[in-house]
């Protein structure tokens, strides 16, 4: 799933000459903390409500104001799990997609992130969730498959994200097709990859699947 078709249509840009009392406005009414900016269909940054809450005159035009994550975006071909790495390295909730112009197409928020993830999930079938943590230099996903492919269960999915608490560390989070993870969990602490979470999916009610997703997210920090 590409960056294009996770787009949400129903958020619209604002532009240089809206003030900040319509963009806190905006934000309060389509439940975001942020929101990009954009001027001739170029995108210039995000307009944030921890930064505009701050500020005394409410009538102030956003072109009066340093916009953040100017350089932050992702392009309409890329995968949604760069969207998700774009947020969780950024501490943002809305994600800029442009086009091989360069020009700003849309947003795509964190729920939509999820319900990609999560859509992905159900096709793939049951299955588990394994969060592991190690120094960035010892990743190496071909030893990590061998190892679980060995005790007969494949990866259907991998996702690397940064480890908030260490800059040295990376979390390596993996969709597998097994409920039963003892074995691969002993086999991979033998080789001193160390588990910070598991979240195992043997239901195929959608509640609570969104549940253990959701759990997910808040173990990213997103």
């Amino acid at each position: 799933m590409i960056a294009e078709e996770l787009i949400n249509q129903m958020i619209p840009p604002l532009k240089l000459y809206d003030t900040v009392d319509k963009a806190l406005r905006w934000m309060d009414e389509f439940r975001v903390n942020e929101l990009p900016v954009v001027s001739n269909r170029k995108y210039v940054g995000l307009a944030s409500e921890l930064s505009l809450i701050e500020l005394n005159n409410r009538s102030q035009a956003l072109k009066e104001l340093e916009l953040e994550h100017q350089e932050v975006h992702v392009m309409q071909h890329q995968h949604f799990y760069d969207v998700m790495e774009a947020a969780i390295k950024n501490k943002i909730q809305v994600v800029p997609v442009l086009d091989d112009d360069q020009e700003y197409m849309g947003i795509i928020t964190i729920n939509d992130t999820l319900a990609a993830f999560g859509q992905m999930s159900a096709l793939q079938g049951q299955g588990s969730i394994l969060v592991l943590s190690m120094p960035e230099r010892d990743y190496s996903l071909s030893q990590i498959s061998r190892l679980i492919e060995e005790e007969n269960t494949k990866i259907l999915s991998a996702y690397v994200s940064p480890d908030e608490m260490d800059p040295y560390q990376i979390k390596l989070t993996l969709k597998l097709n097994a409920t039963d993870l003892s074995r691969i969990i002993a086999t991979l602490e033998r080789f001193e990859y160390r588990i910070t979470a598991q979240f195992n999916d043997t239901s195929t009610d959608n509640d609570v699947g969104r549940d253990r997703l959701d759990m997910l997210l808040k173990y990213l920090d997103i």
